[in-house]
């Protein structure tokens, strides 16, 4: 926020950008259980309220489906409260979401949006290209 108008400013974007990342440090580095640091108790996901446990077991079992799962940021824009994410993955499924496991590492993207309040995510909306994956898997649509 600045000082003189209340509103927020760029610094509050930036340091709602390091958190993200941060964030996303704490997944690529299979540090599940302190995602209580970045993500509120309890998060909307895609509508769906879910108590931090509940979310940290979807996380758990992604990478239970995906083992080399790794986030890499392609499009970041953030602002004081919220953060819009175009994330890339470069993996080898064993399973995922019912499909077959990959034969091969395969590449699909993520679009996610959060919103923060008091520097912990409240809520996300994200999208995964399932067609990509199907796609790729040569599971048909």
């Amino acid at each position: 926020m600045t000082e003189d108008d209340g509103t927020a400013g760029p610094d509050d974007a930036r340091r709602t950008g390091e958190r993200y990342r941060a964030y996303l440090a704490c997944l690529n580095e299979r540090r599940l259980d302190e995602l209580g640091e970045f993500v509120h108790d309890p998060v909307v996901h895609n509508g769906r309220r879910l108590e931090l446990a509940a979310f940290v077991a979807l996380l758990r079992r992604d990478v239970a489906q995906i083992p080399d799962l790794h986030y890499a940021v392609e499009m970041l824009v953030t602002d004081a409260d919220q953060v819009a994410c175009r994330i890339r993955f470069d993996c080898t499924p064993v399973g995922f979401r019912g499909l077959p496991a990959a034969r091969a590492p395969i590449s699909f993207v993520e679009h996610a949006f959060y919103r923060y309040e008091a520097g912990r995510i409240t809520e996300i909306r994200s999208v995964i290209d399932m067609d990509a994956i199907r796609d790729q898997l040569g599971v048909p649509r």
